[in-house]
């Protein structure tokens, strides 16, 4: 079967794992309203927060990421704030969210700093100097304590998102 597209293995990654701490961003929150600076650890005080890094908006990777979530609600069945983040700037993520009807804030990251933090960056092919972040997923707790950890090994490949609603069912 041809895809239209190559799989490609990423290198690996020394990202944070379960029972780390997350490291802790501030970076412009953005909703379908407007936008604002906050912190993972001003949203983690509030509670558990799912935080899912994603490819640039209107990237198919992302497009399929959103609506698997906009589509399992895990907001409704539990506490957990799920919020995204990506390279693309306060306006591309406002398109994004009205256009596929996210209800979920998502941070903009342009210099692809909180994934140089991770250590999920994906260098894009073919464009020097320009990258974004790999698929990733975690949730962490109060304390920002990682209390599960999902990072992209190839690309394109996506979270198990029965194994991210067992981690925020049992969170």
């Amino acid at each position: 079967m041809d895809l239209g597209f190559e799989v490609v293995d990423l290198p690996e990654t020394d990202h944070p794992t379960e029972g780390e701490t997350a490291p802790d961003f501030t970076r412009p929150l953005v909703t379908s309203e407007d936008w604002g600076d906050a912190s993972l650890s001003e949203l983690a005080a509030e509670g558990p927060v799912l935080l899912v890094f994603h490819p640039m908006d209107g990237a198919f990777p992302s497009t399929y990421i959103w609506n698997e979530l906009r589509e399992r609600a895990f907001d409704e069945h539990s506490d957990i704030q799920v919020v995204g983040l990506s390279i693309s700037t306060p306006y591309e993520h406002m398109t994004f969210i009205d256009d596929r009807e996210i209800e979920y804030p998502l941070f903009s990251d342009p210099q692809n700093g909180v994934a140089e933090q991770y250590d999920i960056v994906n260098d894009l092919d073919g464009m020097a100097g320009l990258s974004e972040p790999r698929p990733a997923a975690f949730v962490v707790d109060s304390e920002l304590t990682i209390q599960y950890a999902w990072v992209a090994s190839e690309w394109p490949e996506f979270p198990d998102y029965d194994e991210i609603a067992n981690a925020v069912d049992s969170g």
